[in-house]
């Protein structure tokens, strides 16, 4: 598997895994968005997200790693690669934009502006899936309002394949809390707006998370519009976004920074669940 880039990995891993697996939406080019569970369908059940952003595909090698190690208790649906479109543009550049319609191929160039695309964000059609959430969509620092490599919102929230398929999926499988692995900055992103008991629950988990890592909690403000946000604000759960990594490695994040992320993080989904379990 070492040869193949990790959209191969994924649905390789996909093809031979012989548990309970599962597609749940079709991105923009028609490849299948795969999922996995494993444990029990009891107590406490998560969504466990990876790769939203093109360039943080090492997050879904990071996603096999956790299904592997298991889970302590309850059951977690895996999604490793949410954007698997936007992983194969950021890996194969060129390789990938000949796959696609000539028109949509001239599109992505000229917005990115060269023939390197290993630090794109977005999808195929340049919308950046994380902040195309309807919560508080088009109001971040941050936002562009028009197509480009990172930070737009697109047309309408859920206008994209992907996140209306992490919508529904969210929906059907009603999880009691979702985390979603990001890079970079060893960081742990919880709040959303929450108040009294809810805003209280979750700081203390987010806490136990980095005590357990070394990753930072922290608030912060002006981002909006991403899966977390939408999971807290519509569903009241528990919702942690988690940025692996140091600062200080560059994007996108290699397969030599691997190693030092599974030690810090490799027992992080387990531990939400046994937090979970002991409330």
């Amino acid at each position: 598997m070492m040869d193949m880039d990790a959209v191969d990995r994924v649905y390789d891993f996909y093809d031979h895994f012989s548990k309970e697996k599962f597609i749940y939406g079709w991105s923009v080019d028609g490849k299948p968005l795969v999922g996995f569970f494993i444990g029990k369908k009891e107590y406490p059940i998560i969504v466990a997200q990876y790769a939203i952003h093109a360039r943080e595909w090492i997050t879904s090698v990071l996603a096999m790693e956790h299904i592997k190690r298991g889970i302590k208790f309850g059951g977690v649906f895996f999604l490793p690669m949410t954007n698997p479109d936007g992983a194969a543009l950021s890996l194969r550049g060129e390789k990938y934009l000949n796959s696609l319609p000539e028109n949509r191929a001239e599109f992505l160039r000229k917005i990115n502006g060269s023939d390197d695309f290993s630090t794109w964000k977005a999808n195929s059609r340049a919308v950046d899936l994380n902040v195309n959430f309807d919560a508080d969509w088009g109001t971040g620092k941050t936002n562009s309002f028009c197509p480009a490599s990172e930070n737009y919102i697109g047309a309408c929230p859920f206008s994209e394949p992907e996140t209306r398929a992490l919508r529904d999926f969210t929906l059907r499988v009603r999880p009691n809390a979702t985390i979603s692995f990001h890079t970079k900055g060893q960081e742990i992103y919880w709040e959303y707006g929450q108040q009294g008991e809810e805003y209280k629950r979750d700081r203390k988990i987010a806490e136990i998370l980095g005590s357990e890592s070394g990753y930072a909690p922290k608030v912060i403000r002006g981002s909006v519009g991403g899966y977390k946000d939408w999971c807290i604000r519509e569903m009241k759960i528990p919702s942690f976004t988690v940025e692996v990594g140091k600062d200080e490695f560059k994007h996108p994040l290699r397969e030599d920074c691997l190693q030092e992320i599974v030690q810090e993080s490799g027992e992080m989904v387990s531990l939400l669940t046994e937090i979970l379990r002991n409330e």
